[in-house]
């Protein structure tokens, strides 16, 4: 479904922009006025070096209230775009906590192959040793064994594509399998903000959990909460290498925001939807409310909490018959 309004355009700004600190609505983006952007070929798909920044709003900007969209019982087939430090692991993680919705990250997915030394593993697996960058098809194998599984789940997928080819490359291996993406996050968090964080951020390597402490500080100090064990600072955490990885993140991802744009106001099944905010509790509603109205996703039964009186009494006769089978 597509809703008229807003424009896909493309700004460069002087400076790191900041916003105000009120969150926009979601934008659903319907017509999207695309820049015309040489497509490399498969192989050779690797980002422009020069930075491209972008916005989906416009001066024009029209907004579509979520709640006006009709909820479908489409398949949540979601791919999430944000600046490295928007939050896509956090939010990822919260959707797949309360819902039955996998998440699937290229990176394990990867190490997966590695290890079990399947035939794409070994392939990939002599491409990293030499220091070399795996090619879009490689990645297109990796990704797809597992998709082509989960025909009738619904799916997050992370860390891919990064670039316009292998964006192209995707959609048209979903489009055989007739399982096309249908929901497209844009995360639109300001540079300043992203910035500000990196200093504050901390990182448990093993697992991949990421503390931050301004606004998710673990329980002790400089400790996992799960396992206890230290926390680490990442390398790259600093303000100069993080400015060169945002201009690389606009350089890879303003062509591909503007390819799905071009979709989503051709009618297309797959959605565009923008949204702003400056933290991850900001943004979490606008992408809970997309989601539920315009997807069957169900919510995890383990999660659930029984509230009214008919589970509070469900729950006790489960517990009665628990302990008769106990004392038997």
């Amino acid at each position: 479904m597509s809703v008229p309004g807003p424009l896909l355009s493309f700004r460069r700004p002087s400076t790191f922009a900041s916003a105000s600190s009120t969150p926009a609505p979601a934008r659903l983006v319907g017509r999207a006025r695309v820049p015309r952007v040489a497509v490399r070929g498969i192989s050779q798909s690797s980002a422009s070096q020069k930075a491209i920044p972008f916005a989906l709003n416009t001066g024009r900007a029209e907004t579509a209230p979520v709640n006006e969209v009709r909820r479908g019982g489409q398949t949540l087939r979601m791919i999430m775009f944000g600046k490295p430090g928007a939050g896509k692991g956090t939010l990822s993680s919260r959707l797949v906590k309360k819902y039955d919705i996998v998440s699937l990250s290229t990176g394990d997915l990867l190490r997966q192959h590695i290890a079990e030394k399947t035939e794409i593993g070994l392939m990939a697996e002599e491409i990293v040793a030499a220091g070399g960058l795996l090619p879009d098809e490689i990645m297109l194998k990796v990704v797809t064994s597992k998709l082509d599984l989960l025909r009738s789940k619904h799916w997050i997928l992370d860390g891919f594509p990064r670039t316009l080819g292998q964006g192209k490359v995707l959609d048209e291996h979903l489009s055989q399998q007739g399982t096309p993406l249908s929901l497209i996050v844009n995360l639109d968090v300001p540079d300043d903000v992203i910035l500000s964080r990196i200093s504050d951020r901390w990182v448990h390597l093993p697992s991949g959990r990421v503390y931050n402490l301004s606004y998710n500080p673990p329980k002790v100090a400089g400790h996992d909460d799960e396992t206890g064990e230290p926390l680490t600072k990442r390398p790259d955490d600093n303000p100069e290498t993080f400015a060169r990885r945002l201009e690389q993140f606009y350089a890879s991802t303003s062509p591909l925001l503007a390819y799905y744009g071009a979709q989503a106001a051709g009618g297309t099944s797959t959605k565009l939807v923008s949204l702003a905010g400056r933290t991850s509790d900001e943004i979490w509603p606008q992408l809970e409310s997309v989601v539920r109205t315009n997807f069957s996703v169900k919510e995890r039964q383990e999660g659930k909490r029984r509230t009214s009186l008919s589970d509070a009494v469900l729950a006790r006769r489960e517990q009665e018959l628990v302990d008769k089978l106990k004392k038997a």
